[in-house]
């Protein structure tokens, strides 16, 4: 069962007229959002409800919340100052500069730019405090765990049976899903609901479990797996003050992370990577210096600081391009070996392994494996991701199921706001579809 801490409930559509805006339209969304602490209050309970929602946002971290936001009503506009640095693209936002992006033509816009999905409106990091200052905190709910995630409703080759029970005719919202899980409420027990959506989005991020290199000794004690545990030994003072350094594994932004976090606190680093530092495909290549000196900072002592077997460790950085750790012994030495099995062995203080991390998503059918390119493996924000249309981030493999963020590849906060942007505009585009339609048969006001 995945603890996954929040579920964010776009809710149904109020009435309205032909003549509201799409901005309108959206920002009549009721929406629910979930924050992970405190624990939640008896008021604030989720429960059954009767109600089909057009989306249900499960994840509550900076992909969830940026579909959240604009889902809400807020629109990105190009800045009139603004002038981006592709002189293609510059040159096609400005031929509609006074509409949102939300309603342009992605797939114009993104011809020419040799597969960059990211927009100038993109947010430079993600803050603790983004909900709050962007007037999101009253849709939060708190502690909210999902257990499963089904597809009521398949088309015409399915039973006629659940066709009747899973569509919504008279309001023209389709009851595609069936959400379920629980609250865990103040004294601990676990309050479960149910509820019904047209379309989903999987927002769920990659943390859940992070990635092994499956070698001896991985398990032991001084062995970290992610940022925090490493930064609450040194809360504690367990690594500071020792002459030993700290080995990190890894050669991305989390890596990157520990990297600095020891750095800032004077404990040198040996830092073990599997590829060349000139290699294109590492993450600090797609970021600009201006907007992020710190980890360029690492990829400089990356690139400038590496070991020789001429020199010895420096006194506060030293890396290891195209090494691998081949084990960890019990009395905490490691052996490292190069590309060309030349081995070394060290004895660090304590030893961290950030080499990725795979969702858990029990709560679809099969793990989720059949929405990946490779439907016979599990997901993996490396190795398989989850299979989307590369403008509406719709699931290729699941009608009604979109997937953002690390999920699809996308695991740096800084582009998060291109896959908000794809669910918004497709979503909203159907949502004038079916105004038009339902006006043109005559209906009321339009969708209760």
């Amino acid at each position: 069962m995945p603890l996954l801490e929040s579920c964010s409930l776009a809710g149904h559509f109020r009435n309205c007229s032909d003549t509201e805006s799409e901005g309108e339209i959206f920002n009549s969304l009721v929406q629910y959002f979930v924050k992970a602490m405190p624990l939640v209050e008896e008021s604030s309970l989720l429960e059954d409800s009767s109600v089909t929602f057009p989306v249900v946002i499960i994840g509550n971290g900076p992909s969830g919340i940026c579909l959240s936001y604009m889902l809400s009503g807020y629109r990105p506009y190009l800045s009139s100052e603004a002038i981006h640095p592709n002189a293609i693209l510059n040159s096609k936002l400005e031929e509609a500069r006074h509409l949102s992006i939300v309603d342009q033509d992605l797939e114009y816009l993104s011809e020419g730019l040799e597969g960059d999905r990211v927009m100038p409106e993109e947010i430079a990091r993600y803050y603790k405090r983004y909900v709050k200052v962007m007037g999101l905190q009253k849709n939060f709910r708190d502690n909210t765990y999902i257990t499963s995630v089904s597809r009521l409703y398949r088309g015409q080759d399915d039973d006629s049976q659940d066709r009747d029970i899973s569509t919504e005719k008279s309001n023209l919202i389709n009851r595609n899903w069936e959400i379920r899980g629980y609250q865990r409420i103040a004294d601990g027990s676990h309050v479960p609901f149910c509820l019904f959506a047209e379309n989903a989005a999987l927002a769920t991020g990659t943390l859940d479990s992070p990635a092994h290199v499956e070698i001896e000794g991985e398990d032991f004690p001084f062995v970290f797996h992610s940022v925090p545990e490493f930064g609450a030994a040194i809360n504690r003072g367990n690594l500071c003050g020792k002459m030993d350094p700290v080995l990190i594994v890894g050669s991305g932004l989390t890596a990157a992370d520990a990297v600095l976090c020891a750095y800032n606190s004077n404990i040198p680093v040996i830092h073990v990577f599997r590829r060349r530092v000139s290699d294109p495909s590492l993450i600090f290549k797609q970021l600009p210096k201006k907007l992020y000196p710190e980890y360029h900072k690492v990829y400089h002592m990356m690139c400038t600081q590496s070991y020789s077997v001429d020199s010895s460790l420096s006194s506060d950085y030293t890396s290891f391009p195209q090494h691998h750790v081949l084990s960890f012994k019990p009395d905490m030495k490691c052996v490292l070996q190069s590309v060309s099995a030349w081995k070394k062995i060290f004895k660090p203080s304590a030893a961290v392994v950030l080499i990725g991390s795979h969702p858990i998503l029990s709560f679809l059918k099969d793990q989720g494996c059949y929405l990946g390119r490779k439907s016979s493996q599990p997901i993996t924000c490396k190795g398989n991701l989850v299979e989307i249309d590369t403008y509406t981030y719709e699931c290729i493999k699941e009608a009604n199921l979109f997937a953002l963020g690390p999920l699809v590849g996308d695991s740096f906060v800084g582009f998060l706001k291109g896959g908000a942007l794809g669910v918004t505009r497709c979503l909203a585009t159907r949502q004038k579809k079916k105004q038009h339609l339902f006006v043109e048969r005559g209906g009321g006001d339009g969708i209760a």
